[in-house]
């Protein structure tokens, strides 16, 4: 038997419906609504994917002997909360969180440990972390809703289940520990990703600094104070500092003002202390290195 049957059949033994994902690659390989023939299974209507999903072996058994699909488990049918930590982009500014760091400060501020569930490891490096979705809960996909690089996959979505092969390389099994259900303050997270109401934010008296410096600090510290949506602070705060690190750059108000003045700004929001540092510090040292002088702004 082949791997990839094999990682097909074991997904569907876990009651996991899977479908055919191109070879060597991510997306579906079913055909779509515009080119569905209406035959087979779709002979009163076109299928999608996800309806399409099984965990009949004689089906998975045909499929897989057509070509050396990749396996994908439909999340949402297989009662699946899957939550995937992206690593960094070239693209994306060194220094800035990862999934995982996301993740675990997103687990302290809750109070609570990184869940022990079934982990993959993705061929980009990342991490997928298993969970059982709640009973009588439908919970969709989301993307950068929690934190910035931290996704799930829940109904509408699928997840690359380990044995299968991508030009970045395999996924593979980190840790094979049972499917834990998904913690409560996840599952809130997810239902209700609004965060907490939090206290009025005043920004302490600036010195040494102009007048356009300082009122332009006060209007980014105030909007970054006020985001308190799950998965868009660290984004604000991010945005924000780069924002006013040209007023730094010019020398109209002193770094460490605008530090203290974000940092404030960032746990008022929700956010945790190392993730404010790490994402102003980031942000300063990005604007202070792309900044063009005051003449051409």
């Amino acid at each position: 038997m082949n791997e990839l049957l094999k990682a097909a059949l074991d997904a569907a033994e876990w009651g996991w419906p899977v479908i055919p994902l191109r070879v060597g690659g991510k997306p579906p390989a079913l055909h779509g609504e515009t080119s569905c023939a209406r035959t087979g299974p779709c002979v009163a209507g076109h299928q999608t994917w996800e309806q399409q999903a099984t965990t009949d072996p004689d089906r998975i058994k045909v499929a897989w002997a057509v070509r050396p699909f990749n396996v994908g488990i439909a999340t949402g049918p297989a009662g699946l909360v899957v939550v995937d930590l992206d690593t960094l982009k070239p693209k994306d500014e060194k220094g800035t969180p990862d999934g995982a760091e996301s993740f675990l400060a997103l687990c302290e501020r809750a109070g609570q440990a990184v869940p022990t569930t079934r982990r993959i490891r993705t061929a980009s490096g990342g991490q997928h972390l298993y969970f059982q979705a709640p009973a009588g809960l439908r919970l969709g996909s989301t993307a950068g809703t929690l934190a910035r690089k931290v996704d799930t996959r829940g109904w509408g979505g699928q997840v690359v289940a380990p044995g299968s092969i991508t030009p970045a390389g395999p996924y593979t099994v980190l840790c094979d520990a049972p499917v834990a259900n998904l913690p409560q303050w996840l599952q809130t997270a997810l239902a209700a990703p609004r965060g907490l109401p939090m206290a009025p934010f005043r920004l302490a008296p600036v010195r040494n600094a102009t007048r356009c410096a300082v009122v332009a600090l006060e209007r980014e510290a105030a909007a970054v104070a006020g985001r308190t949506a799950i998965g868009s602070r660290n984004r604000e705060l991010l945005d924000s500092v780069i924002r006013i690190g040209r007023f730094v750059a010019w020398r109209d108000i002193d770094r460490a003002e605008v530090e203290a003045a974000f940092q404030a700004a960032g746990e008022a929001a929700g956010l945790t202390a190392a993730e404010c540092r790490a994402t102003i510090a980031s942000a300063l040292n990005y604007s202070l290195r792309t900044v063009r002088p005051r003449q051409a702004a």
